[in-house]
């Protein structure tokens, strides 16, 4: 893996960002695609919204009418991605973190923002790369396995709690 760029947006009011939240994003980036041997330079996308927000993409893209944690919108397909042509990178595509919603699992979960962020970055990044839970069975597991992989190896390690629940 050459650089990665991970350009990180505010799009509501809602919760304040905590210290550190920023860099953590970009350390799980960066854990996710060093676990997938990742080639190259790659860009990736990551904006914090509100309920509301995520609620009107998630019914625009997604023509469910809630609001969800995360959303992950791939740019790429079978390993194929759009080229930034100034850089030379992949252009993987874009993570919408609902901060409310995080704010309200991790109390829910019993953990910090931190492993609720990290956990909803991990996830969506795999997701980036093609990997997909909704069908659940075997690649819903692979994919969970994943995710564990990463945040141990960045100090985000699960307690006891373990949740297989909607999206």
């Amino acid at each position: 893996m050459d650089s990665v760029k991970v350009n990180i947006s505010n799009a509501q009011k809602k919760v304040k960002i905590p210290t550190g939240i920023r860099m953590l994003i970009r350390r799980c980036c960066h854990a996710v695609l060093q676990l997938e041997n990742f080639e190259g330079s790659a860009e990736i996308s990551v904006k914090f919204v509100d309920n509301q927000q995520i609620r009107e993409l998630n019914y625009t893209y997604r023509n469910i009418d809630k609001e969800t944690d995360v959303l992950s919108f791939p740019l790429g397909e079978n390993g194929v991605y759009d080229i930034n042509m100034s850089t030379g990178a992949k252009i993987l595509g874009d993570i919408v973190i609902s901060m409310e919603k995080a704010v309200e699992q991790a109390k829910l979960y019993n953990h910090p923002l931190q492993r609720e962020i990290g956990f909803l970055t991990v996830h969506s990044m795999l997701h980036l790369l093609g990997y997909d839970h909704e069908t659940g069975g075997i690649e819903a597991v692979h994919m969970r396995e994943k995710e564990e992989t990463v945040l141990t190896q960045i100090g985000l390690k699960r307690d006891n709690s373990y949740y297989m629940g909607e999206e």
